[in-house]
């Protein structure tokens, strides 16, 4: 959104992706610090729950974190892996008496909720049980009373919109991550190494501790995950859910039971704080099972289970659809273009906006989720395009600001030569008209003087010229018919001798009037045409080429000859005051020059394509419509 990502609340499942994939750390999880260190703690009646994972979060330090979290002020410090216990049954349960439809697991909130928001048409197939953190958050308030808080911590962001949720909230007071623990337990100057190892509070959890591991619903359900066997399904990672998902819409899949974590395992939350790769957290939180589950006492904890068979682990899912419409492919194609994507090979799918694919990058963008800036090759064409056009424009500054001081000058010595030049050329007529009385003293004088009246007449149209490039008057805006012009000038060009064995051929789009200074607009053409005819003096073939193309609110005149071409190093000085190639006598050097100035004061643009022994293009732009 305006350049920023920005999360979508109403349509976000709280998996905490964007905080793993974000390397800017632009993305920040909810904090409730302060509402447990302030409010919740201090009331003397609360009780943390902790994710069996966060062996994986404290490798070096995890038999110690009872005892930290008792020095932070909590009263209790349980598993959560003994709600895990508790719900066991309810999906043993599930599983032997559910005889159509797949079964989908439903402790991981970002599971559900990417069913209720995407895929509604799944959300009968959610087993209607909580999960392990709101199954002892029940437990708890059932055996110590409604009036103690229970606040979660574990690795799992969307365990905060979980507690919120109206179909569970009764259970949990607050949730925090491993990453606010141990921000608490900095703020609290409590150091783990300096404490004893403990043990959590009872009850004692069995192989619930497994939960956080992909398939640990099923061992802890004593249901086969027997490879071999197609009953059940474990699935685990973002791209793999979508896909599972996917096929059982679909009705690809005939599983009777799909395990799902949206993570791969809860072991690799968005918050799980560790250092250790996702094979060596494993081995941290087997080792900790491996540790404890000796040391349970099977018979209280078959009692614990017994005595509490009376609580409600039931629960609903509400269908809260987010998808938008599929745009039609015409949008789609239009969309992909813009972004400078016309072919399938032009599709490069790099991932580099956060789509897999160009194709569902497009689609996000017609349903308004994503922006084209989001595109990487497109942004690096976008900038190379903007940075040329700076270069030109740097170019074209400091091209007027030459043309400005030569301007400034060539006024100056315009007004300064005018004055003694008219004087020159009346004496000489005056002195020719006195000796061609004289038939005796005629012949050579005579010539002699016609010439210096001639040289003095070419001079005064050099200073003539230099007064048209100095000027700064104001365009007269008037309409121009720019074909009927054209055709006037090429037929002032099949009129003059020097052109007559030149073939001029014209094209026209159909174009109404435009808006411009009609004699400066004949001048640009003019001097262009004149210009590309004498390039021709020394070519076999000798075509004049002259479209003008409309393109929306302005025009193009394309003037190209076969003339004998501009070397490359002259290209840039063509515009330059008095710089010239022609023959000593036949140029001033300001035609172009002047042309340049007329054109950008009507706001148009002047381009020139050539090569040397084949010919040269001007692209003459205006706008269509000019004010003064």
């Amino acid at each position: 959104m305006d350049g920023q990502a920005v999360v979508l609340s109403e349509r976000c499942i709280s998996c905490g992706h964007c905080v793993k994939v974000c390397s800017q750390n632009a993305k920040e999880i909810y904090s409730e610090v302060d509402k447990v260190m302030h409010a919740i703690i201090p009331t003397g009646k609360s009780v943390a729950i902790v994710a069996p994972s966060f062996a994986a979060s404290f490798p070096n330090h995890y038999n110690k974190i009872p005892t930290a979290l008792k020095k932070l002020g909590f009263s209790q410090v349980c598993e959560t892996a003994f709600g895990a216990d508790l719900i066991s049954e309810a999906y043993k349960d599930v599983f032997e008496n559910t005889n159509s439809g797949t079964i989908i697991s439903s402790p991981c909130p970002a599971v559900y909720n990417f069913i209720e928001k995407y895929h509604t048409e799944l959300e009968p197939n959610l087993a209607k049980i909580v999960s392990p953190m709101i199954a002892m958050g029940r437990y708890l308030k059932d055996d110590l009373g409604k009036e103690n808080q229970v606040v979660f911590i574990g690795p799992c962001v969307a365990k905060k919109s979980e507690a919120k949720d109206e179909n569970v909230s009764d259970a949990i007071d607050g949730v925090l991550t491993f990453i606010e623990l141990k921000e608490m337990f900095e703020i609290a100057d409590i150091n783990l190494d300096e404490l004893d190892n403990s043990d959590f509070d009872p009850p004692y959890a069995n192989m619930g501790k497994s939960f956080p591991l992909a398939g640990g619903l099923l061992k802890t359900a004593d249901i086969s995950s027997d490879i071999l066997r197609t009953e059940t399904i474990i699935v685990e990672g973002v791209s793999n859910v979508k896909e599972i998902i996917q096929d059982i819409s679909d009705k690809k899949i005939n599983a009777k039971f799909v395990d799902i974590l949206f993570c791969e395992g809860c072991i690799n939350g968005p918050a799980i704080d560790s250092d250790l790769n996702l094979y060596s957290r494993r081995e941290k939180v087997i080792e900790f099972i491996n540790t404890h589950i000796n040391h349970v006492d099977k018979h209280i904890w078959k009692s614990e289970i017994y005595n509490n068979r009376h609580l409600n682990f039931d629960r609903e899912f509400t269908a809260k659809s987010q998808r938008r419409p599929m745009p039609s492919e015409e949008k789609i194609k239009e969309i992909l273009a813009k972004t400078n994507k016309f072919e399938k090979s032009d599709e490069l799918n790099c991932g580099s906006c956060g789509y897999p694919t160009c194709r569902e990058y497009a689609i996000a963008i017609a349903k308004d989720l994503a922006e084209k800036d989001m595109c990487l090759p497109y942004l690096i064409d976008k900038l190379q395009i903007a940075y040329t056009e700076l270069k030109n424009t740097e170019e074209q500054l400091a091209n007027a600001e030459k043309l400005a001081s030569i301007g400034q000058l060539a006024a100056g010595v315009a007004h300064e030569i005018n004055n003694p030049l008219g004087t020159i050329m009346l004496y000489s007529s005056m002195l020719k008209k006195d000796i061609g009385k004289k038939v005796s003293d005629g012949g050579q004088s005579v010539n002699d003087l016609k010439l210096i009246i001639e040289e003095a007449e070419r001079c005064k149209s050099i200073v003539a010229n230099l007064l048209d490039f100095a000027r700064q008057g104001k365009l007269i805006i008037t309409k121009v018919d720019v074909a009927k012009l054209i055709d006037k000038i090429v037929h002032s060009i099949k009129l003059d001798l020097r052109f007559s064995d030149i073939q001029t051929v014209t094209e026209y789009d159909e174009i109404d009037e435009i808006y411009a200074d009609k004699d400066q607009f004949k001048q640009v053409i003019l001097n262009v045409v004149n210009n590309a005819c004498e390039a021709m003096e020394d070519s076999d073939v000798k075509e004049l080429k002259i479209k003008l193309l409309s393109e929306e609110d302005k025009i193009k005149i394309i003037i190209k000859d076969t003339g004998s071409g501009i070397p490359e190093e002259n290209l840039k000085k063509l515009f330059t005051p008095f710089f010239t190639t022609k023959k000593m006598g036949k140029g001033t050097g300001l035609g172009l020059a002047i042309s340049y100035g007329i054109i950008k004061m009507h706001k148009g643009d002047i381009n020139v394509i050539s090569e040397e022994n084949n010919g040269t293009q001007f692209i003459l732009t205006f706008p269509k419509i000019l004010t003064a």
